[in-house]
C-alpha cells in the first residue's frame, strides 16, 4: 500500500478497501455506514447515540467527539447521558419519532451503550424500550461493555443470561470486523424484528485494534420471506397497552429474529466435513480461542475434514436456533460447547436434543464433563490452551498426533516450571496519579474513617489511609444509612466524584438527609472524568452549582477546600460556605465531623492528568516552577512522601543512603511533596530540564545498516507483548506498530490491557503480524507465543502473565532495567526495588542468552529531556536488532500520523537504534547529567570517606573522635568474631550519620560548597531562578492548627547569608552556638555520646552468639530521620526499639567466647 495514501481519516472517510480502526471507532463506523446504506436503499434516516461511559466502553464518547467532523452531514446525533438508564429512555423516545405525524425523517436508528454494571441498573429502563419496540426504519442496538475476568470492573460483567431474560436477542461478535458487520445486522433484525438487539462488546473487541474491510456494500442482508406477522405489524406503535407487548414478542418477534439470523447465516459452521462425527460449538470470542487452540495442535481445516470434526459459530447466543442446531448434530458422537462465564449455550442444545431418540442424540459436554467434573474453568476465564487440554482428551479416543502430544508436554513443563518458580514480592498496581487531588483529598483526620465508591478514589481503599468498603456508582453514603443505626461510629466520611455526583450520587446525598444521618459527603470537583479518560463531566457543574443543590437538598454545612481559594468569593456559593486552602484540609474535616447531620465538603482541584493535557495543549498555564531536592540535606524520612503521596517523588541510593529525588518528566507540578518538613526542597523558577542535543542521531544514521528482517511464513504470525506502566505511553507503541504494519499491508491484530490500569498500573499490549489476513485467530498471545516481548517496564514483565507467554526456544525479550517504583514505595519508604528476582525470573522463563537488557528511561531521559520517550527509544532498539518485522520507513510515517510529539519520537526511535548500533558511543555522548558520586562499598573506603566528610563538617579533631570508634569496633570484631566486619562497616555509616547531624550550620554548607550548585546546573537549563523552602528556629511561623513550625519562602539573596553562617560551624557546641541550646540540638548531642557508650558496651561483650543482635543494635541510627517534629516522632520509635533489642542483649563472657 502506498505510504501516501493513508490518513487516519480513513476510518470513516473511506467506503472501500481495508481501513485501519479500533473496536471503539468501529461502533461510531457501523453508524456511519448505517446512514450511507440507508441512503443507497432510498431511505432518509438519522442516527442517535446516547450512553454512558465506564470500563471497557469508556472511549466510546471521545472516538465520537472526536470524530465530530466526519459525523457532519450523517445525521446522527450525539447525546452524552447524565446516566446509562436516562439514555436507555431517550434511545426507546429516538423510536417513537414517527408515530405522532411530525418526523423529519424516515426512521432513527440508535445505539445506547454503557458498561455492564450500567446496563444492570438501567434494566428497568431498558425493558420497557425493548418491550414496546423499534421502528419500522428506525432499529436500536444495545452496546453492553463485559468484562469477564473483572480486570476493568468491580464486579464480573457477562450478560448473556439478562439478554435473554429481556427475551432481547444478542449478537457476540468476536473481532473488530465483526463488530462493524454485526451492528449492521443487528439494526436490520432490530427492524425487521421490531426489538432490540444487544451487542455483547468484550475488551478483546473494544480495546483491540485490526485492518477491517470497508466496503459499504459487502453485507448482503436477506430479509426472511416465510415470516408471518400479525396485521399490525411488530414494530413500535403508539398507543399500545403493555399487556400485549409480551405476547407478541414471543410469539412473533423471538421467531422473527432466528428466522433473520438463520437467513443470514450469522450461526454458521466455519469448519465442515462430509462424514462429520466430532462437533465443536463456540460463542463470540470463544470461537477465536478455538481456532487458535486447533492451530496449536497442528489442526487445519484440512485435516479437520479428514477427521470429522466440524465447529458452529454461535454469534447469537440468544434466542436459540433448536432446529440449526439439532442439523448441526446430525451424525455426531458429542458436541464440545465452548462458552465463557455461563452455560447458556451449553443448556440450550442440551434442550434442543433432549428429544431426540438415543441413537442420534450426541453427548454435550461444555463446563463439565459427563462425569461432573470441570474441564473448562467458569473463573476468570479461559485460553486457547485450556481448550487444548480439553479437545485433545476428548478425541484422543480417535486421534492422536506428535504437534498434540508435543503441545500438551510444552504445557505440563510450563505449568510445572511456573509453580516452583521464585515468588515475586512486589506488584505494580494502580495507582494515583503524580499531583492527583485524591492524594490529599481522600486523606481523613486520625479517628475517621473514609468510604469509598466508583472512581479513583477507590484506589484509597487499597492504601493506608483508613478509607474503606466501596459501592456501586450512585450508591455512595448510602451503605452509612444501613449501618448507622447499629454501630459505636458516630460519623463517616464519603468520597464521591463530581461524575459520580452527577450521574446518580446526588440522590445519596438526598437520601442521607432524609435519614438524618451522620455523614459527610466529600465531594471532589476535578473537572474532569479521571477515571475513564478525562472526559468532561455532562452538563453545566462547578462548585458554587453543587454548593447550591446540596443546600436545597437541605445540607446546611457546607465548607470548599482549594488549591485556589483566592479565585472564589463566598457569594456566588450557597448560604453560610466556607472557603479554605487544601492546606487547612485537616482542621476542616474535625470540624466537619462534629457537625450532626449530614455536610458536604467540596474539595476542588483539577485533575491532574487531565492539567497535564490542557498544558501541553496551552488550555492551561504551564507554572515556570520546578522543584528540585539537594539529596546532601535530604534525610531520606519520606515525609515529602507522606504529605504528597506522590509517584513523582522517587528514591535515590547515595553514598549517605537512600535519599530522595523528583521524577521531573512525571512532575505534574502540584507541590504538595515541598510541604514535607524539610530544607532540602528548592523550587527553580523559569528553569527546564537539561538534556544533550537530541537531534545528533539524525546524522549519526547515515551509515546505520538496516537490520536484517523477520520473514512471516504465510500461515504464521509473528507474536509481540509490549509491556510497561500506565500513563506512560504503551498504547502508542503497539498503535504506532499496527499502524506500520497497516501502512506495509501486512495483517495484524492487537489488544490493551488496560482498564483501571492506566492509573500506574501495568499495561501489556498483544500485537500479532501476519503476511495474510486470515492467519490471525486469538488476539491475545497464548503460553510460550510470544516472538519478541518489549518489556518497557521490568516488574510488569516479570509477572506471572507476563512470563506465561515467553518461551525458551523462542522468544527475545528487550528489557528496560530502570528500576520504576511502585505505590508500595511510597507507603513504605525503605522499600528495596528487588532487581535480583525481577531479572532472575525473566531469565528463568527466557534463558538469560535471550534477553537483551538496557536502561532505556535513564539514556532517553537523559538524551532527549523526558523519560516518556523511552518506550520509542526501545522500539527503536528492538528495531536495531532484529526483532521488529517492519521497515523504519513505516514507523516514521506512523509517526507522523498519529501526528503527537513527532520530533520527539522520531529521535527517541533513532536514539534506540544507535544504541543497539553503537552502545559505547550513544553512553559516551549520554554521559550522566551528573557524574556519579562514588559510593563507597569497603570499610576502609567508608571510613576515609566519612572523615573527610567529618572534617569539613566541624575539624580533623572531631574526624578522629570517629575513626578512634570505627577503629575500637574493628579490633573487637578481629579478636572475637573469626575476622567479621559487619559491625565495623555499620558503625562506621551511623556514627557518622549521628555526628554529621544536619544543624543549621550543616545545612548551610550542603547548600554552598559547590556540590548542589553543580547538581542544579547538569540537571536545569535555562536562568532559574531559585527559591528556597526553609522554616528557620526563632523566624518560622507555626500553623494555628497543629502548632507545627510552617515553611516559608526565601529567594536566591539567601544563598550569601548561607555562606556566611557556613563559615561559623566552628561555633557548633559552644556557648555562642544559639542554636545549639534547642532540644533537637541537644537530642543530637546526647544521641552521639550515647551512640558511643553502646557501642562500648557491645564490643565489651561481643560474641558469635550475639553477634548479629550488636550488629541491629548499631543499625538504631538508620530509623532516626527528619527534621524538627519529624525526627522527634522518629527519635521516640528508635528508642522504643533500643530499648526492644537491650533486652535481648546478653554480653558474652571471655570464658565462654570460645564456646560459639
Amino acid at each position: 500500500m502506498p505510504l501516501d495514501t493513508i490518513s487516519l481519516d480513513d476510518k470513516y472517510a473511506r467506503d472501500a478497501g481495508r481501513v485501519y480502526i479500533t473496536g471503539n471507532q468501529a461502533l461510531v463506523r457501523a453508524a456511519m455506514m448505517q446512514r450511507w446504506r440507508d441512503e443507497n436503499s432510498g431511505l432518509n434516516t438519522a442516527g442517535f447515540i446516547s450512553g454512558y461511559r465506564g470500563s471497557p466502553l469508556h472511549n466510546v464518547d471521545k472516538e465520537l467527539w472526536r470524530a465530530n467532523r466526519a459525523l457532519d452531514g450523517t445525521h446522527i446525533h450525539f447525546l452524552p447521558a447524565v446516566n446509562e438508564d436516562l439514555a436507555a429512555t431517550a434511545i426507546w423516545g429516538s423510536q417513537q419519532t414517527t408515530a405522532f405525524g411530525d418526523a423529519n425523517y424516515d426512521g432513527v436508528y440508535a445505539f445506547w451503550y454503557g458498561k455492564g454494571p450500567g446496563f444492570d441498573r438501567s434494566v428497568d429502563a431498558i425493558r420497557h424500550g425493548h418491550m414496546a419496540g423499534s421502528s419500522r426504519h428506525g432499529g436500536v442496538l444495545t452496546v453492553v461493555g463485559d468484562d469477564h475476568p473483572m480486570k476493568e470492573s468491580a464486579s464480573p460483567a457477562a450478560h448473556e443470561l439478562l439478554f435473554a431474560d429481556l427475551m432481547m436477542p444478542v449478537l457476540f461478535p468476536a473481532n473488530v470486523q465483526e463488530v462493524i458487520d454485526y451492528a449492521l445486522y443487528g439494526w436490520a433484525l432490530s427492524r425487521f424484528a421490531g426489538t432490540w438487539v444487544g451487542l455483547k462488546m468484550i475488551p478483546d473487541t473494544i480495546a483491540a485494534t485490526s485492518s477491517v474491510l470497508g466496503d459499504v456494500d459487502r453485507i448482503q442482508i436477506t430479509t426472511p420471506s416465510d415470516m408471518i406477522f400479525p396485521g399490525d405489524g411488530v414494530s413500535l406503535r403508539v398507543p399500545d397497552h403493555y399487556r400485549n407487548q409480551e405476547a407478541r414478542t414471543r410469539h412473533f418477534k423471538i421467531p422473527a429474529a432466528i428466522a433473520f439470523a438463520r437467513a443470514n447465516k450469522i450461526n454458521r459452521v466455519t469448519h465442515s466435513s462430509p462424514n462429520p462425527r466430532y462437533g465443536i460449538m463456540a460463542t463470540g470470542k470463544a470461537w477465536t480461542d478455538v481456532c487458535q487452540a486447533l492451530r496449536e495442535m497442528g489442526l487445519n481445516k484440512e485435516r479437520l475434514s479428514d477427521l470429522g470434526i466440524t465447529v458452529l459459530k454461535v454469534a447469537m447466543p440468544y434466542p436459540a436456533d433448536e432446529a440449526a442446531i439439532r442439523d448441526f448434530a446430525r451424525d455426531l458422537e458429542e458436541i464440545l460447547v465452548v462458552e465463557e462465564k455461563h452455560r447458556l449455550t451449553e443448556m440450550n442444545v442440551k434442550d434442543a436434543l433432549y428429544d431426540l431418540p438415543d441413537t442420534r442424540r450426541p453427548r454435550v459436554v461444555g463446563r463439565f464433563d459427563e462425569t461432573g467434573q470441570m474441564i473448562l474453568p467458569d473463573w476468570p476465564e479461559y485460553t486457547p490452551d485450556d481448550i487444548v487440554r480439553v479437545l485433545s482428551e476428548r478425541i484422543a479416543h480417535f486421534y492422536t498426533s506428535e504437534p498434540i502430544q508435543s503441545r500438551l508436554d510444552f504445557l505440563q513443563t510450563r505449568s510445572e516450571r511456573a509453580a516452583q518458580r521464585e515468588l515475586l514480592d512486589i506488584e505494580r498496581q494502580p495507582f494515583f496519579c503524580s499531583g492527583c487531588p485524591h492524594n490529599t483529598s481522600t486523606q481523613v483526620p486520625d479517628g475517621s474513617r473514609a468510604h469509598g465508591g466508583i472512581g479513583c478514589h477507590m484506589l484509597a481503599t487499597f492504601m493506608d489511609r483508613n478509607n474503606t468498603t466501596h459501592t456501586h456508582m450512585g450508591g455512595e453514603g448510602a451503605n452509612w444509612l444501613g449501618q448507622a443505626p447499629f454501630v459505636k461510629t458516630k460519623h463517616v466520611f464519603q468520597n464521591i466524584g463530581d461524575g459520580t455526583y452527577f450521574h446518580s450520587g446526588q440522590l445519596a446525598v438526598r437520601a442521607a438527609v432524609a435519614a438524618g444521618a451522620n455523614i459527610t459527603f466529600k465531594i471532589l470537583f476535578n473537572d474532569a472524568i479521571a477515571m475513564t479518560g478525562g472526559q468532561p463531566v455532562e452538563g453545566n457543574l462547578s462548585p458554587q452549582i453543587i454548593s447550591r443543590q446540596v443546600y436545597d437538598e437541605g445540607v446546611r454545612r457546607i465548607a470548599v477546600v482549594t488549591d485556589e481559594p483566592d479565585k472564589y468569593t463566598t457569594q456566588d456559593f450557597a448560604p453560610g460556605v466556607t472557603i479554605d486552602h487544601r492546606g487547612a484540609l485537616d482542621r476542616v474535616q474535625k470540624d466537619l465531623r462534629k457537625h450532626s447531620g449530614t455536610s458536604v465538603l467540596i474539595y476542588d482541584q483539577t485533575c491532574a492528568a487531565e492539567k497535564r493535557r490542557r498544558r501541553k495543549s496551552g488550555r492551561m498555564v504551564d507554572p515556570a516552577r520546578r522543584v528540585f531536592i539537594n539529596d546532601l540535606v535530604c534525610e531520606g524520612c519520606g515525609d515529602c512522601n507522606a504529605k504528597s503521596n506522590c509517584l513523582s517523588v522517587l528514591p535515590l541510593e547515595t553514598e549517605f543512603g537512600r535519599k530522595r529525588q523528583i521524577d521531573q518528566s512525571q512532575c505534574n507540578k502540584d507541590f504538595s511533596c515541598a510541604e514535607g518538613f524539610c530544607p532540602s526542597f528548592v523550587s527553580v523558577i523559569g528553569g527546564a530540564p537539561r538534556k544533550v542535543a537530541a537531534a545528533a542521531p539524525r546524522q549519526m544514521l547515515d551509515p546505520l545498516p538496516d537490520p536484517v528482517r523477520v520473514k512471516i511464513d504465510n500461515g504464521d504470525t509473528y507474536n509481540i507483548m509490549v509491556t510497561g506502566v500506565g500513563g506512560t505511553g504503551v498504547v502508542t507503541i503497539t498503535a504506532l506498530l499496527t499502524m506500520a504494519a497497516h501502512i506495509e499491508d501486512m495483517a495484524f491484530s492487537s489488544v490493551d490491557q488496560t482498564g483501571i490500569s492506566q492509573k500506574g498500573g501495568s499495561v501489556v499490549s498483544h500485537i500479532r503480524l501476519a503476511s495474510r489476513h486470515g492467519d490471525i485467530n486469538a488476539l491475545r498471545l497464548n503460553e510460550g507465543a510470544a516472538d519478541l516481548v518489549i518489556g518497557c517496564d521490568n516488574v510488569t514483565t516479570a509477572g506471572d502473565a507476563v512470563l506465561s507467554v515467553i518461551s525458551p526456544s523462542r522468544t527475545k525479550v528487550l528489557l528496560n532495567t530502570y528500576e520504576q517504583i511502585t505505590g508500595d514505595f511510597v507507603q513504605d519508604p525503605n522499600l528495596v526495588f528487588p532487581k535480583s528476582t525481577v531479572s532472575g525470573r525473566i531469565e528463568a522463563a527466557a534463558n538469560s542468552g535471550n534477553v537483551i537488557s538496557v536502561d532505556a528511561t535513564r539514556l532517553a531521559t537523559r538524551l532527549l529531556g523526558d523519560s516518556i520517550a523511552s518506550n520509542m527509544f526501545m522500539l527503536g532498539y528492538a528495531y536495531q536488532n532484529g526483532m521488529v518485522p517492519l521497515s523504519a520507513t513505516a514507523i516514521d510515517k506512523a509517526v507522523e500520523l498519529n501526528g503527537v510529539a513527532v520530533d520527539l519520537n522520531k529521535n527517541a526511535f533513532a536514539w534506540g537504534r544507535q544504541a543497539a548500533f553503537a552502545p559505547r558511543s550513544v553512553e559516551e555522548i549520554a554521559h550522566p547529567i551528573v557524574a556519579d558520586r562514588d559510593i563507597p562499598a569497603k570499610l576502609d573506603e567508608i571510613v576515609a570517606h566519612r572523615i573527610g566528610e567529618l572534617t569539613a563538617y566541624q575539624d580533623a579533631a572531631y574526624a578522629e573522635r570517629y575513626r578512634k570508634l570505627v577503629e575500637r569496633v574493628r579490633r573487637a570484631e578481629a579478636n572475637k568474631t573469626d575476622g567479621k566486619n559487619d559491625l565495623a562497616n555499620t558503625v562506621a555509616r551511623y556514627a557518622y550519620k549521628l555526628m554529621a547531624y544536619k544543624d543549621e550550620y550543616e545545612v548551610a554548607r550542603l547548600y554552598t560548597d559547590g556540590r548542589f550548585q553543580a547538581k542544579l546546573e547538569k540537571t536545569f537549563e535555562g536562568n532559574g531562578k531559585l527559591q528556597f523552602h526553609f522554616a528557620p528556629p526563632r523566624l518560622a511561623r507555626r500553623d494555628p492548627e497543629t502548632g507545627m513550625p510552617l515553611k516559608q519562602n526565601y529567594g536566591a539573596w539567601t544563598l550569601p547569608i548561607l555562606r556566611q553562617l557556613a563559615r561559623l560551624r566552628w561555633l557548633r557546641g559552644s556557648c555562642l552556638d544559639i542554636f545549639g541550646y534547642s532540644e533537637e540540638r541537644r537530642a543530637e548531642r546526647r544521641l552521639i555520646e550515647d551512640y558511643e557508650l553502646t557501642i562500648d558496651n557491645l564490643i565489651s561483650g561481643l560474641g558469635s552468639g550475639n553477634y548479629q543482635l550488636a550488629v541491629e543494635i548499631a543499625s538504631i541510627p538508620e530509623m532516626i530521620r527528619g527534621y524538627g517534629h519529624i525526627k522527634a516522632r522518629n527519635l521516640v520509635a528508635a528508642e522504643a526499639k533500643l530499648t526492644e533489642l537491650k533486652a535481648l542483649w546478653e554480653p558474652i563472657p571471655d570464658y565462654a567466647r570460645e564456646m560459639f
